[in-house]
């Protein structure tokens, strides 16, 4: 999930690249719905979103006992210590700082979706 229609295509494009279907949405509303409706492998929120914060979103999938099992990369421009210790107390697997290279971002998914498998 992003707001920014240019990186929602470059993170879909990049988890393509590596052979994994990719379901994406522009809020976190319509990604809520999603991840109810078809439970993702892994979920890439960004942080910065227009009606819920990837932050509230990662929040709410961990307290639905249907969502709270699935994966989360949270992904933003802001490296500061703080806002890693918030994405982490909001539940999050994992923290990709922007910019980041499209083998960051496999190697991060495929780290969470492998360690969920058998």
């Amino acid at each position: 999930m992003d707001d920014d229609p240019t990186m929602l295509e470059i993170v879909a494009t990049v988890l393509r690249s590596g052979g994994i279907d990719v379901s994406t949405s522009s809020t976190g509303i319509d990604g809520l719905r999603a991840a109810h409706e078809h439970p993702p492998d892994c979920a890439v929120l960004d942080v910065t979103m227009p009606d819920m914060t990837g932050l509230e979103v990662c929040r709410a999938l961990r307290d639905d006992a249907e969502t709270a099992d699935i994966p989360i990369i949270l992904l933003t421009g802001r490296g500061q210590w703080l806002d890693v210790a918030s994405g982490f107390d909001a539940g999050a697997d994992d923290y990709l700082v922007k910019p980041f290279t499209a083998q960051e971002l496999l190697t991060r998914v495929d780290a969470l979706t492998a360690s969920g498998q058998g």
